[in-house]
């Protein structure tokens, strides 16, 4: 089985390639142009650990596609990611299979290569809503792994926000059945400018719900939650506190266990 890196331009051509059936390391040189995709094909389905630019962090990924298809961000869209992501001339991306200690007791959530609009590539997280559709306000921001909550705006500070809606609901897909006892979230402290959520609820893929209760503060809030064999969650029912500000928003969400253990059959 065979993993392969390609860089694409827009009409398709290949502009640099490397493959191999266990670990894939391609460095180029040359420059990214509009248009440009960073392809990730996989010999089979699995854990992945993939970097799609050498300034931004690995991720450990579960792939359920063959291909992953990754459009090189420009402007607006790439306002949420280190501005130094994709530039100059010289490029060093990566990908492997996860080795089998990545794979124990860790952040589910966590993934700085999600993208807004993803096929067969988890975590991945979604929205009903995303302030004015900005990149810097999208649902995939809370699990990127940046955990600035002091400001609000471009990269460092990118959150998830609700556009002042009332029904705003957030959800992330793990791909997979997983086990986890714990969740964290940071939600973005930018006061005065800032409201934050004193209630929320958690709906699972089980058909179970959790409601939480949360503080004012620049901190983690952690929530003693667990559950198994649940393969997606959903944050919604959020309550702000009695503040003028009308702009809560979520910073980070980490989830922490592991893959669903199988049961063996007997």
């Amino acid at each position: 089985m065979i993993n392969q890196i390609c860089i694409l331009d827009a009409q398709g051509a290949c502009k640099a390639e490397k493959s191999s059936r266990e670990e894939v390391v391609l460095t180029w040189k040359g420059s990214y142009e509009p248009g440009d995709v960073i392809l990730f094909k996989v010999g089979a389905s699995g854990h992945y650990v993939i970097r799609v630019d050498d300034c931004l962090d690995e991720a450990l990924v579960y792939i359920t596609e063959e291909a992953l298809r990754y459009p090189v961000l420009f402007e607006e869209k790439k306002d949420a990611h280190n501005p130094k992501a994709f530039t100059g001339e010289r490029h060093y991306l990566t990908l492997r299979p996860a080795r089998s200690w990545e794979l124990g007791y860790r952040n589910l959530a966590c993934n700085p290569a999600d993208q807004h609009d993803v096929q067969g590539c988890y975590p991945h997280a979604s929205a009903n809503v995303e302030t004015r559709g900005e990149s810097v306000f999208a649902a995939r921001n809370a699990i990127d792994g940046m955990l600035a909550v002091s400001s609000h705006g471009r990269w460092p500070y990118a959150s998830w926000g609700i556009n002042m809606q009332e029904d705003a609901e957030f959800t992330l897909d793990f791909g997979r059945p997983v086990d986890f006892d714990t969740i964290v979230l940071y939600t973005r402290a930018d006061f005065p400018h800032d409201n934050w959520w004193v209630r929320g609820t958690f709906t699972f893929s089980d058909g179970t719900q959790q409601e939480v209760e949360m503080t004012k503060t620049e901190g983690p809030q952690k929530f003693s939650i667990t559950r198994t064999g649940i393969s997606w969650l959903k944050l919604s029912n959020l309550i702000k506190a009695d503040d003028p500000s009308p702009f809560p928003a979520l910073t980070q969400i980490e989830v922490y266990g592991t893959d669903a253990v199988k049961e063996s059959s007997l």
